[in-house]
């Protein structure tokens, strides 16, 4: 499998996933993608988030198309040379996923070599689960399995605790270690501006920054970029 498994589309002072042009030009082998765009719950149709999405990886040299506008799009899933998954809200997009029976034919395409981008949300649903989004449930999806391309979850735009604050809500840790007083998965906090790609059986951590690693019953790891394939 070919995972690109982004904490966020965009970092501050920067346009829309411009961060990550070298990186997603080296990632994508083949021209013409398929964007879903199922992520975006409201103020913005899919048609618009694929235009935005399409904007960018054109001027990079892609051809890409919502996946929404196919009339067959198993098919096309099966044909594409690429696909990205935008952000937006986690449940939302696991629903229409789930609605539209598409969630087992995209894990299909993945598993035998579809290259897959995915940021926030779509980083997300590379996971086991999505019980670790940072996503309020504003609906309900059949299920809260992921596609389980790798055997952890996500915390995409993980925050460390804002030093001398006085905000007294619990931190992203302590949600973390919530979960895991009733699941077993490794969470990763993957922290905005950084990402991981997974070549077959070889998984790195790239960018500027650190991720933390969270295990049940134990202390987190801060895992610095670089060889994170003993994870797999």
């Amino acid at each position: 499998m070919r995972l690109l498994i982004v904490s966020t589309s965009s970092i501050h002072g920067k346009p829309y996933l411009t961060y990550l042009k070298d990186e997603v030009i080296s990632f994508f082998a083949g021209k013409n993608l398929i964007f879903i765009p199922y992520a975006r719950p409201g103020g913005i149709t899919w048609d618009e988030y694929t235009a935005k999405a399409s904007e960018r990886f054109t001027e990079w040299g892609f051809n890409m198309r919502g996946l929404h506008t196919f009339e067959n799009p198993i098919q096309a899933l099966k044909e594409a040379d690429g696909v990205f998954t935008g952000g937006g809200n986690t449940f939302v997009l696991v629903k229409t996923l789930y609605d539209l029976g598409l969630m087992d034919p995209l894990r299909e395409a993945v598993q035998n070599g579809l290259p897959y981008m995915g940021s926030s949300a779509g980083s997300n649903l590379t996971g086991l689960t999505v019980r670790t989004t940072n996503d309020m449930p504003i609906v309900y999806p059949p299920s809260f399995d992921a596609l389980a391309l790798v055997p952890f979850n996500i915390n995409p735009h993980y925050l460390d605790p804002i030093p001398d604050s006085t905000h007294m809500g619990e931190t992203r840790e302590t949600r973390i270690n919530e979960f895991h007083h009733f699941n077993e998965q490794p969470v990763i906090g993957l922290r905005e501006g950084s990402w991981l790609r997974r070549e077959g059986e070889s998984l790195e951590l790239k960018g500027p920054l650190p991720a933390r690693l969270f295990r049940k019953d134990a202390a987190p790891i801060e895992r610095q970029p670089g060889d994170w394939s003993d994870l797999l």
